[in-house]
């Protein structure tokens, strides 16, 4: 393997990485900045208030989300699969 492969091995890891995480990624700053606008509106400063239902709706949409998430590391596992057997998919 050159350097250029492992490269471009890594770059696509990464690429496929931020496609997987980041919807639920903009979920949590969405909510997050929600939360946020809401505590700063009544002056509610309470630490659980910013946390529990962040993580609910982070919980929930991952269970929405897991068949794209699986789908794009699949992808990923699959190129690299047929790389180490030798049928060279080119990567992204």
């Amino acid at each position: 393997m050159t350097p250029e492969e492992a490269i471009s091995i890594g770059q696509t890891a990464i690429y496929v990485l931020l496609q997987a995480a980041l919807p639920l990624l903009l979920i949590g700053l969405f909510v997050g900045l929600l939360i946020a606008f809401f505590q700063a509106l009544t002056q509610i400063q309470e630490i659980t208030l910013t946390f529990v239902p962040k993580i609910v709706v982070i919980f929930i949409s991952a269970a929405f989300l897991l068949p794209y998430m699986l789908e794009r590391l699949t992808f990923l596992m699959n190129i690299l699969a047929d790389r180490i057997i030798g049928f060279g998919t080119p990567l992204l």
